[in-house]
C-alpha cells in the first residue's frame, strides 16, 4: 500500500490548490523530521518496508500493533530483549543498530499516524441504537402479548446439538443451539409451521409470541418455531478467531435444515405441515436463501429488508440516509439536509484546525479527540446518530427524522452555526442513552472488538462475517454523502486483517463468491416475497423489482417505511402504506398455504 505516494498526489486540476495541499502535508510532518535531523544524518528508503519487517524481526504482531496504536515509548532494555536492536559489536543478530532506534521509532510513529487516519468503521453508536431498538421492540411485544392473553408459559425453550461443521463429517465437535417453540395457535395435526430465523444477535422469546408472523399464525393455526443463529446470543462456542471460521451463512442454513428435521421428528410432522420462513435484515436474507437452497424443506419465504446482494463498498447506504433527511414525506427537508452537511463541514474544520480541545468539551467527549483516529471515531459516532435514526425511523424512542431535523433547522440565535445544532443533537442522543459522555477512543473501540466474550452485542461476530462473506461497508467518499469523508472503505477493510488476520485482498473474492452462490439481487427462486421500506438504507441491496413467471409479484416496496417495520404487530400510528403492505404479505402467505394444501392433499 503506497500510503505516502497517495498523500502526495492530491486530487484536482487546480495547480495552486494542489500546491497548498502539499505544503500543508509537508508542514505537518516537518517538526518530526527536524527533530531527527538535529541529532542524526538519516537516509529514507523509497517505501515503508521497515514497518512490514518489524513483526518478523521481533516475532510478535501483537506487540507491533500495540506500539502503533498506543504510540507508547519502547526503551532500550525492552528493544534489546525483543530483538529489535543489537549491540554495536554485533553480538546480537537483529536488524537495527541501537543508534538508529530513535530514527526508526520516530518515523514509525509519524507514518503510523498517517496510516491510522483511515482507521474508522461504523461506530458503536449505531450498534447501541440497534440494541435500544431491540429492547424497545421486546417491551412492546411483551405488552401486546399480555394484552392478547399470550403467556410465556406457553413457550418451550430448548437446545439442539448441532455439528460445528456440517460439511466436514470428520469433525465430530458439536455445540448447543437455542430455539423456541409456541404451540398456542397450532391446529394439530396438519397445521402449518412458521419458522422465525434469528440473525446477528440474541434471539428473543418474543420471536414466537408477538409480531406480524405471530398474528398470521393465529389466523392459520400455525406452529411457531424460532432458531438462534450460531455464534450469537446464547448459541456461542467461542469468539476466538480459530472458532469463528465456523461462522458462515452456509453453516447457518445447514443449521436450519437440521433444526427442521428435529422439530419434524419431535412433533411427528408430515409433508402436510407446510413450512413458511420469516426473517428480517440479515435473517431476511437467510429466509430467502433457505428457500433457494432447500426448496424441498420450506414452501415459501418472507424476506423483510433482506440485503441479498453482498457489496464491498456500500456507499448507497448513506445515499439513502441523505435522501431521507431531505424527504418531506418522512419529516425531512432540503434545509435539514443542508444543515447536516454544513455541520459536519464545520466539525471537521474545527478538528483539522487544531481546536480538538474545544470540540471535546462541546460534544462532551469522554476524552479529548487529539489523535486523527479518535477524531475519525468522533465523526463516525455523530454520523451514526443520523444513520440509526433514519434506519429505524418511527420504530422506537423520541428521536425520529422529524425530531432530528427540527433540531438541525430550529431558529438559531445570532452567530450560531450549524455546528452548535450538531452539538445539541449529540446532547439529545446522550440524554436518550443516559450516557455521561461520548466515547471517542479508537483504541477502546478496538479493544471492544477484540473481546472474545459477547459484550459487543454481536458486533465482533458480525464484523467477521462482513470480512468473509458480505462487505456491507458503509462509506462516505462521494458527494452524495452528507457526513465526513473520513468514513472510507480502506478504513474499514483494514480491520479485517487487524482483528482476524484476513488479508484485505481476499475480500472482493469472498463477496463475489457469496453473490455467485446465492444469486445476488437476481436470485433464481420462486415463492420468496421481498419486503422493503423505501427509506431503509439497506433497501438498495435487496430485491425491489418484480420478476417474471411465478415471481411476477415478488417485491413489495413500502413508501415512507424503515428497516423491518413490516415485521412488527399492527399499531394505530402505522402509515397507511405499511398497513397495506401487511395485507399483501397476509394475502401471499394465504395463497401459498392454499396452493400447498392442493399439492399435498391425500
Amino acid at each position: 500500500m503506497d500510503v505516502v505516494g497517495g498523500l502526495l498526489r492530491p486530487e484536482g486540476d487546480d495547480t495552486a490548490r494542489i500546491s497548498w495541499k502539499l505544503r500543508q502535508i509537508i508542514v505537518s510532518g516537518q517538526d518530526t523530521f527536524s527533530a531527527i535531523e538535529k541529532e542524526l544524518d538519516i537516509g529514507l528508503a523509497a517505501d515503508v518496508g521497515t514497518l512490514r519487517r518489524l513483526p518478523k524481526v521481533i516475532g510478535s504482531q501483537s506487540l507491533v500493533n500495540e506500539l502503533a496504536l498506543t504510540a507508547r515509548k519502547m526503551y532500550a532494555d525492552e528493544a534489546k530483549s525483543c530483538g529489535l536492536v543489537r549491540n554495536e559489536d554485533g553480538a546480537s543478530k537483529s536488524v537495527f543498530s541501537s543508534k538508529y532506534l530513535s530514527v526508526i521509532m520516530a518515523l514509525s510513529r509519524w507514518l503510523m499516524m498517517i496510516l491510522l487516519i483511515d482507521f474508522t468503521s461504523s461506530g458503536r453508536v449505531l450498534w447501541k441504537i440497534k440494541a435500544r431498538v431491540r429492547e424497545a421492540q421486546e417491551q412492546k411485544a411483551q405488552g401486546q402479548a399480555a394484552m392478547h392473553g399470550v403467556s410465556a408459559m406457553q413457550l418451550l425453550e430448548g437446545l439442539i446439538q448441532q455439528p460445528l461443521q456440517h460439511f466436514n463429517r470428520k469433525n465430530t465437535k458439536t455445540f448447543s443451539q437455542r430455539f423456541f417453540v409456541n404451540e398456542a395457535h397450532w391446529k394439530r395435526p396438519h397445521g402449518p409451521v412458521f419458522l422465525y430465523i434469528g440473525g446477528e444477535g440474541l434471539l428473543s422469546k418474543f420471536s414466537v409470541l408477538a409480531g406480524h408472523h405471530v398474528s398470521m399464525a393465529g389466523e392459520h393455526g400455525a406452529l411457531l418455531v424460532a432458531l438462534e443463529h450460531r455464534f450469537y446470543g446464547q448459541s456461542i462456542i467461542s469468539l476466538g478467531t480459530q472458532d469463528l471460521q465456523h461462522l458462515s451463512s452456509q453453516e447457518a442454513l445447514a443449521d436450519l435444515a437440521a433444526f427442521r428435521q428435529h422439530i419434524s421428528q419431535k412433533y411427528n410432522l408430515t409433508c402436510r405441515n407446510v413450512w413458511i420462513s420469516f426473517g428480517g435484515s440479515y435473517a431476511g436474507a437467510l429466509s430467502a436463501w433457505f428457500r433457494g437452497k432447500f426448496p424441498h424443506l420450506v414452501y415459501g419465504a418472507v424476506a423483510s429488508s433482506a440485503p441479498v446482494q453482498a457489496k464491498l463498498d456500500f456507499s448507497a447506504y448513506n445515499l439513502i440516509v441523505g435522501r431521507s433527511l431531505g424527504d418531506e414525506n418522512v419529516g425531512g427537508s432540503e434545509r435539514c439536509l443542508k444543515a447536516v452537511r454544513e455541520s459536519f463541514t464545520s466539525l471537521e474544520a474545527a478538528l483539522l484546525g487544531g481546536n480538538e480541545t474545544r470540540v471535546g468539551k462541546d460534544f462532551c467527549c469522554c476524552e479529548t479527540p487529539k489523535s486523527p483516529e479518535d477524531q475519525a471515531e468522533l465523526l463516525q459516532n455523530v454520523a451514526d446518530i443520523f444513520m440509526g435514526t433514519v434506519q429505524y425511523n418511527e420504530e422506537v424512542g423520541p428521536l425520529t427524522i422529524t425530531r432530528l431535523c427540527d433540531i438541525m433547522t430550529e431558529a438559531q440565535s445570532e452567530g450560531e452555526e450549524a455546528y452548535h445544532r450538531l452539538v445539541k443533537l449529540a446532547e439529545t442522543y446522550r440524554s436518550m442513552e443516559k450516557e455521561s459522555c461520548l466515547e471517542v477512543s479508537w483504541v477502546k473501540t478496538l479493544q471492544w472488538l477484540n473481546k472474545t466474550t459477547d459484550e459487543s452485542f454481536g458486533y465482533r461476530q458480525w464484523f467477521y462475517q462482513t470480512c468473509t462473506e458480505f462487505g456491507f461497508y458503509q462509506t462516505c467518499e462521494d458527494s452524495s454523502c452528507p457526513f465526513s469523508r473520513m468514513m472510507t472503505l480502506q478504513s474499514q477493510t483494514q480491520l479485517c486483517s487487524l482483528l482476524f488476520n484476513i488479508p484485505q485482498y481476499t475480500l472482493s473474492a469472498n463477496i463475489d463468491f457469496t453473490n455467485q452462490y446465492y444469486g445476488g439481487d437476481q436470485p433464481q427462486t420462486h415463492r420468496v416475497l421481498y419486503v422493503n421500506g423505501d427509506i431503509d438504507p439497506w433497501m438498495p441491496l435487496s430485491v425491489v423489482r418484480n420478476g417474471t413467471g411465478e415471481d411476477k409479484q415478488r417485491a413489495v416496496l413500502i413508501q415512507g417505511s424503515a428497516h423491518c417495520a413490516d415485521m412488527n404487530s399492527l399499531r394505530p400510528s402505522d402509515r397507511t402504506s405499511l398497513k397495506q403492505a401487511r395485507e399483501v404479505i397476509e394475502g401471499r402467505v394465504s395463497a401459498w398455504l392454499k396452493s400447498a394444501a392442493l399439492e399435498y392433499r391425500d
